[in-house]
């Protein structure tokens, strides 16, 4: 089935019609407007340098309901411990460039390119995109971000520079959505590192009713700072 090129107007094909990888549609632009609209039918954007944007909606998808959170005992020795102090949308642009330099499992270089980055900084600044900040002695040491949309939390991307603290980033957040009434933590793409915490692979015809259910839900605008 032929990738789709998408035009100036704000609109996606229907999700059926993506590759067997996932891959659905190549153009368009990262505006607020055609990321939202994207979030909200199940597709994300994820390519590399010197490529167009490519836009995907895999089958099945990873997710994780905060009500399965599963926190492997060792995590929980940790936290016990507390050797690390957690906040939000303390300091998203340092958490976003952060996730730009990390290093990735499928070898070098980053999906994070700049004008990701500065499209994920516009949706932070209209209350959107939010970040979890791990802290150990005044020095930023993990973190995560994503987009919240309804109930439903988008990941896109974390890291950490001291063991265990973007996991503690994690368990932070899976525990304020539960508490928030979100329905689900998407993952995008199938990991055995988010399996460990949780979460596992549902039809895309099952995320795409939950979407439709929980996205439409009134948003929690503006930081969480103090939330």
């Amino acid at each position: 089935m032929p990738v789709h090129a998408l035009h100036p107007q704000i609109i996606f094909p229907p999700v059926e019609q993506a590759e067997p990888d996932g891959l659905l549609a190549v153009g368009g632009d990262l505006s607020p407007e055609r990321l939202l609209h994207a979030y909200s039918k199940g597709i994300f954007p994820w390519y590399g340098p010197n490529s167009p944007i490519l836009w995907w909606s895999p089958d099945p998808r990873l997710v994780l309901f905060p009500e399965e959170l599963h926190i492997p005992r060792s995590l929980r020795r940790v936290l016990r411990r507390e050797p690390f102090q957690v906040s939000f949308d303390r300091a998203f642009f340092k958490v976003i460039g952060h996730c730009a330099v990390a290093s990735r499992p499928d070898g070098p270089g980053t999906w994070l390119v700049p004008e990701m980055q500065r499209a994920y900084a516009l949706l932070h600044e209209v209350g959107l995109a939010h970040s979890v900040e791990v802290w150990e002695s005044g020095e930023l040491v993990g973190g995560l971000y994503g987009v919240a949309l309804g109930r439903v939390f988008f990941g896109e991307s974390m890291f950490h520079l001291r063991p265990n603290a973007s996991k503690v980033a994690l368990v932070n957040l899976v525990q304020r959505l539960r508490r928030w009434d979100f329905r689900l933590l998407d993952c995008q793409q199938t990991t055995a590192h988010m399996q460990r915490f949780g979460a596992r692979e549902i039809r895309r015809g099952q995320f795409m009713a939950i979407l439709e259910e929980a996205t439409v839900q009134p948003t929690i605008f503006g930081r969480w700072t103090e939330a």
